[in-house]
């Protein structure tokens, strides 16, 4: 790893603010923009879908777009921030990521609102990735873990404000106004960025696997993108059926091709670790499971009890707060119980509070929504903390961008499958039922199949050594001068 070459030196850090805290928090404001913009769609979508004269469950595709976008990009993200240096590479990704938010607020239909996010997508696919890269090359390994909070708290800010303000911008307002609420925060991004983050890059370059991106990148689209049409008016049958075959044929065409190339976009050889496949293979199940609430459930407050967006993200935002106050507990209670026991417990818990949002019906008191969205998001940002960090526990410097791409890809396609999967479970539940439009009846059996899926990663996290990621827990003494220098 190797820093600026002939960059001009980066300014002493600000007093009070150290590396630890200043990077991540720099970093977190592209993903405040995408934690905002996610939260916001969410809670607008019956009124946009309104105003484009569509189906709410039709406009997932816009959230799938965007997912599919990022899934498509994210392979070469690594390779470009090695090759251009992550600073000059984050900073473009966020000028093409505000370039996107202009083109939603300014959108008259649903083909330009899907290509706008399309183009969000293309920036988005670059930001987080390329930040956890800065930070995982800038930081030491025994603070990472709360520099990761520290990235993870400004972040939640969007989804604090985004429910709530984008509800009662839609109610009082009009809804294009809520993207462009991500311009001037781009904008002090992209200082903030210029000015203290150094240009950091790897030794050494290697050919971009060209051939391997692009089997990835339609195997990725055609079954990502078939899955979330399925059940609707969008093409005809054997359109989807060519779509899923040929995204299958693109990735099996990849899979084969990694095996033989010695430096493949996405190199799945890192998964013999046990803490990356855990990140991957557990922590995509349970993203998977709760990444659909964003979706279920504003859709379930407004159309099924038929609150307004803005008393709808009124309730919402309370999962934010939750997470919030777990950002401070998650270095203690992985230094006194480990990866293992906290991700394998945890699982089982956030199961259970995602299930029982089942139980709500439109005359269940907000207290009490609130008061389990609040338990419910404090329990799983411990969990998102946790996995997040277990992927660096056994990376060498050198292999951490080409590790950065695959956690980005399945992260991405998990929260892709989340909201997938919960529309298909509304879909199925309104054909069974007779509903032509969801009714609150519909959502009670989507919320308890994401609960079991993610419940599902436990069974990943009991595989997990009791040891593992000690060192990020600080569970290990630390080393003395005789032991660094020998």
């Amino acid at each position: 790893m190797a820093n600026t070459r002939a960059d001009p030196p980066v300014p002493k850090l600000p007093r009070r603010l150290s590396r630890e805290r200043l990077i991540p928090l720099i970093v977190a404001v592209a993903l405040f923009m995408e934690t905002m913009d996610s939260t916001v769609i969410s809670t607008a979508l019956p009124a946009i879908a309104l105003d484009l004269h569509t189906e709410p469950l039709t406009l997932r595709l816009a959230v799938t777009a965007y997912l599919l976008s990022l899934a498509i990009a994210i392979p070469a993200s690594g390779w470009i921030a090695d090759r251009f240096g992550a600073r000059n590479v984050f900073r473009t990704a966020i000028g093409v990521f505000m370039l996107g938010s202009l083109g939603c607020a300014f959108s008259d239909s649903l083909t330009t609102f899907v290509l706008a996010r399309i183009v969000q997508g293309a920036g988005g696919a670059m930001m987080t990735p390329i930040g956890r890269l800065i930070l995982a090359r800038t930081v030491d390994k025994r603070d990472l873990v709360n520099a990761l909070a520290w990235l993870t708290i400004p972040a939640l800010i969007g989804p604090i404000t985004g429910p709530p303000l984008g509800g009662f911008i839609t109610t009082f307002a009009s809804w294009h106004w809520i993207f462009l609420i991500n311009i001037p925060i781009g904008i002090a991004g992209i200082f903030l960025v210029t000015r203290y983050i150094e240009d950091v890059r790897a030794e050494e370059r290697h050919p971009f696997d060209l051939r391997g991106w692009i089997f990835a990148g339609l195997g990725l689209a055609g079954l990502a993108f078939g899955f979330s049409v399925i059940g609707l008016p969008f093409m005809p049958t054997w359109a989807l059926a060519g779509l899923l075959l040929g995204g299958a044929a693109f990735t099996t065409a990849y899979v084969i091709h990694a095996r033989h190339h010695p430096r493949p976009v996405l190199d799945f050889t890192l998964l013999r670790r046990a803490t990356l496949y855990t990140n991957v293979v557990g922590g995509g199940l349970f993203r998977t499971g709760a990444g659909a609430l964003p979706f279920l459930l504003p859709m379930m407050l407004q159309l099924g009890f038929h609150l307004t967006p803005f008393q709808s993200g009124m309730i919402t935002f309370s999962t934010a707060i939750g997470s919030m106050q777990m950002k401070v507990v998650v270095p203690f209670a992985l230094k006194r119980f480990g990866f293992r026991q906290v991700l394998l417990g945890n699982a089982v818990f956030v199961a259970v509070t995602l299930a029982s949002c089942a139980l709500f019906t439109a005359t269940t008191p907000y207290a009490l929504m609130v008061l389990v969205l609040v338990v419910g998001g404090f329990f799983r940002s411990l969990q998102f903390s946790a996995v997040n960090a277990i992927a660096y526990a056994e990376l060498a410097p050198a292999e951490i961008s080409r590790a950065t791409p695959v956690i980005a890809v399945a992260q991405q396609l998990s929260m892709s499958a989340g909201v997938a999967l919960g529309a298909i479970a509304v879909d199925v539940m309104m054909h069974i039922n007779g509903h032509a439009a969801p009714q609150a009846s519909d959502f009670p059996a989507a919320f308890i199949f994401v609960g079991l899926v993610s419940l599902s990663s436990a069974l990943v996290f009991w595989r997990l050594p009791e040891n593992a990621g000690e060192e990020l827990a600080n569970r290990l003494p630390v080393p003395t001068e005789d032991q660094r220098a020998g």
